[in-house]
């Protein structure tokens, strides 16, 4: 076996879709006995979304998605909504869908691949040596070249590892529940907007409610202390009124602001990507969307590893950390501005941070980092018009390899065909030539140097 991932979650999902596209062999080992039909991760961001559409995984999605104001992201819940435009995408809105739907599609995806999906198989040991890593699960040895952790915040490999997770504790638990109501007060909302009109703060609790179709919500609550889910009718009552009423409590949990990261993605032949390398708050929506693209970075490189066409591995670390640091970053930042209870200074503090958020840079920044819209090299989609006839740039990269965009009918050197593909478009007036990576990033754009960039990131000829 090539590849072994552990945790059939978002991103293990979508790193086994990337690696099955380019011909690796690759099974999933979920400790699940089935999905959890949660409501966790509720939005894809701009810049996931425009990674999905470079797969053909958008519309799947999409199709399923929760009616929704067409409103911008947030930036800590405050009351400005934050614009996407300026960053030239066909994704300006946050697009509302449960994670569990997120994973039904990139699993159905992956398994048409070849992907094969193992539940009810817990990880319980892990063994690398200089050729794989031999896994133990459940009753079962596995044998793979490697092993991706993509195992969530409590990862079990990450703990067999012994890898030092650096970071802070969190300063509060919460609560997300996903419940049926058997009446509601005129303070229910009836659809989903912007956040900071959903949230709202009552007695001890804070909390949001969002419908989430088929007649269920998704409530969102803590309180001064640690809240619990025995609580969800009295946070209900406090914050909706004493008509809002649960009909049915459909599933329950927990999460808190811990904020930690590994020092390092990469033990030799395993890997480590989303939650299970880094932990944040949630304010933002990030977490779901950071493990996509954690895995939209890895899979063609590990793919290269696996077929040794390329080394390009230590490019994930370099690539990914800052980013993930990032989050915690500004994830961090949120909190002080979005906890409940905040002191007199913060109250002011916010203020001045709203008017600066009505100032354009000042909200193109705060979009572009939010949305991940600001990524280095990221090149907006758009229409080209090629031998074959009218397209966009994201549907030229469904088949997840290179591509060499010639606007100037120029000759190329040859050596590359099976890893990059070599399309002909009209002048766009601006470029001679565009060299992307598999992921949408751009890697050379003209010059005499080609072969040198298609070296460094395709192999060698």
């Amino acid at each position: 076996m090539d590849v072994l991932i552990a945790g059939a979650g978002p991103t293990g999902l979508m790193l086994a879709y990337e690696l099955a596209l380019a011909g690796v062999d690759v099974t999933v080992l979920e400790r699940l006995d089935a999905r959890i039909e949660q409501t966790k991760g509720g939005s894809l961001q701009a810049r996931t979304a425009e990674v999905l559409e470079m797969r053909g995984l958008l519309g799947p999605i999409q199709a399923r998605e929760l009616p929704r104001e067409q409103v911008g992201g947030h930036f800590a819940g405050l009351p400005v909504p934050l614009d996407a435009s300026p960053w030239n995408t066909r994704h300006q809105y946050p697009i509302s869908v449960p994670q569990w739907i997120v994973e039904e599609e990139l699993e159905r995806a992956a398994v048409a691949r070849g992907v094969r999906v193992r539940r009810g198989v817990e990880v319980s040991a892990v063994s690398p040596d200089s050729d794989g890593v031999t896994v133990t699960a459940g009753a079962e040895t596995f044998r793979a070249r490697y092993l991706v952790a993509c195992d969530g915040a409590h990862s079990t490999v990450r703990k067999l590892l012994d890898a030092p997770f650096p970071g802070r504790a969190g300063t509060f638990r919460a609560v997300l529940t996903d419940v049926r109501l058997s009446s509601v007060s005129d303070e229910v909302p009836a659809s989903v907007g912007h956040f900071s009109t959903m949230t709202k703060h009552a007695g001890d609790y804070w909390g949001m409610l969002v419908p989430v179709g088929e007649g269920k919500y998704r409530f969102t609550f803590g309180r001064d202390g640690v809240a619990s889910p025995d609580e969800t009718q009295s946070a209900l009552t406090v914050l909706y009124g004493s008509e809002t009423r649960v009909g049915e409590v459909l599933s329950s949990s927990e999460f808190g602001d811990a904020t930690r990261q590994l020092e390092s993605y990469r033990y030799g032949r395993i890997l480590v990507a989303g939650d299970a390398a880094h932990i944040h708050p949630p304010f933002g929506g990030q977490g779901l969307n950071l493990g996509v693209q954690d895995a939209f970075n890895l899979g063609w490189k590990l793919a290269a590893a696996v077929r040794g066409t390329a080394e390009l591995l230590d490019t994930y670390q370099e690539e990914r950390h800052p980013v993930a640091a990032r989050v915690l970053r500004h994830t961090a930042a949120q909190r002080v501005f979005a906890l409940p209870g905040p002191s007199e200074d913060v109250v002011e503090l916010r203020e001045i941070f709203t008017d600066l958020m009505r100032l354009p840079d000042t909200n193109r920044y705060l979009a572009g980092m939010m949305s991940g819209l600001d990524a280095p090299d990221r090149i907006p989609d758009f229409e080209l018009i090629t031998d074959d006839g009218p397209t966009w740039l994201s549907t030229l990269l469904h088949p997840g390899r290179g591509l060499l965009l010639d606007f100037a009918d120029r000759t190329w050197p040859a050596g590359w065909s099976d890893r990059v593909d070599v399309v002909r478009a009209k002048p766009d007036g601006e470029h001679d030539a565009l060299l992307i990576r598999p992921d949408g990033l751009l890697c050379w754009s003209g010059g005499k140097d080609v072969a040198t960039a298609l070296t460094k990131w395709f192999g060698g000829a």
